[in-house]
């Protein structure tokens, strides 16, 4: 196969030459790394990176490849994929596509080759900044100029880019998941018959949700109605849930002004669970503050403490902000904090009844001990 040319440019100046696979063309985004050994293609269709250009730190990606099941959402939603070495053939009994194909027809632009120890050295010790990935301009100080005039994620409403234009009732039903045309707009939503007609209601705010978390509570025998991010808590409470759902989501919670309205709308009406930007959302509501993380957490491999019970949880995490602990009123109860840093990870209000985490207890892909939590939240239903 015929090798192209790509670069990966900084904006502190620093570029990164190696060889080009998937789409052709050029795009612009904050540099991540992910420090997960698999689930690539979770974290492909994960929402939640939209807007970035994702590193992953392992050193050989692809090998078993991409298929029509395991994706979290209609799209790819990053805008670039870094790897070390792609693996070009790879073999398993699943599989539909190749990593490469698979990007090439979701239109995202990979680049492989290059010493990605460096560069995730480089975000460790300066932080995640923006970048320009292209395969069409081979001009080193063209690609750094683009990068450092490119706008920052920081500041930005990606919420409306991935969030769901219309209300659905959740189907369990992977045929018509799967089936379902790849289009901007969220595409896992169907009336079905199946849905529960027993068992607490919950309607899930979808700021860019994966779908294992609706698969979760669907599973707990619960029935979703999964609504926009742009909902007013007057239209979440018009379809009279048990309990409301803050979902994961890009970017930065601060400009969401209109979603921190809709939570304090919602405070001591319903129960309410929120993880990842859900869980952001829900502090800057109860009054907290948020700050962005030099680098972020992004992996499956993250330590967290639970206070409760002094258990020591390894979590999946995607998330470049976090709850500043000395914002909080002495009501919010911390949870659970991260083992690395020391950041909040996990909040309650027992008074307005409401908590979040700010990991994925969905572990799509990831491991499994945070799964209680959406038991927890169904207990909170029914009481």
């Amino acid at each position: 196969m015929e090798e192209r040319i790509a670069k990966l440019a900084l904006a502190d100046g620093t570029v990164f030459t190696g060889n080009g696979f998937g789409a052709t063309g050029e795009v612009y985004g904050e540099v991540v790394f992910n420090t997960s050994m698999t689930g690539y293609q979770e974290i492909l269709t994960d929402p939640s990176y939209f807007g970035q250009i994702v590193t992953m730190t392992y050193p050989l990606i692809g090998n078993y490849g991409a298929n029509e099941v395991d994706v979290e959402s209609g799209r790819v939603a990053l805008r670039g994929f870094v790897v070390r070495e792609l693996c070009r053939f790879p073999s398993n009994h699943r599989l539909d596509w190749s990593l490469e194909s698979y990007l090439e027809q979701n239109g995202v632009i990979g680049i492989e080759g290059i010493d990605t120890r460096a560069l995730v050295r480089r975000i460790r010790i300066h932080g995640a900044m923006t970048g320009v990935l292209s395969t069409t301009d081979n001009d080193d100080a063209s690609l750094v100029n683009k990068a450092q005039s490119s706008p920052e994620l920081a500041g930005q409403d990606l919420v409306r880019e991935v969030m769901p234009k219309e209300t659905g009732e959740w189907s369990e039903s992977l045929d018509e998941l799967v089936q379902s045309p790849v289009t901007p707009g969220y595409e896992g939503l169907h009336e079905t018959a199946s849905a529960p007609s027993q068992g607490p209601h919950v309607v899930a705010i979808d700021y860019g949700m994966k779908w294992n978390i609706p698969r979760h509570l669907r599973q707990l025998g619960c029935r979703v109605t999964v609504v926009p991010g742009t909902s007013t808590a007057a239209e979440v409470l018009a379809h009279e849930p048990d309990g409301v759902f803050l979902s994961n989501g890009p970017g930065d919670p601060r400009p969401l002004d209109y979603a921190v309205e809709t939570i304090r709308g919602l405070l001591g009406e319903k129960p309410i669970f929120g993880i990842c930007l859900g869980h952001q959302l829900l502090g800057l509501a109860l009054g907290g503050e948020i700050f962005k993380l030099k680098f972020g957490h992004r992996g499956a491999n993250q330590p967290v403490l639970n206070h409760s019970t002094g258990q020591v949880e390894i979590t999946t995490q995607n998330h470049g902000f976090a709850l500043d602990p000395e914002s909080l009123d002495d009501d919010i109860e911390v949870t659970h904090v991260n083992l690395n840093d020391q950041t909040v990870e996990g909040i309650r209000s027992r008074r307005q009844g409401a908590f979040g985490v700010q990991y994925h207890p969905e572990a799509s892909a990831g491991p499994h001990d945070s799964h209680y939590l959406f038991g927890d939240f169904r207990k909170m239903l029914i009481n």
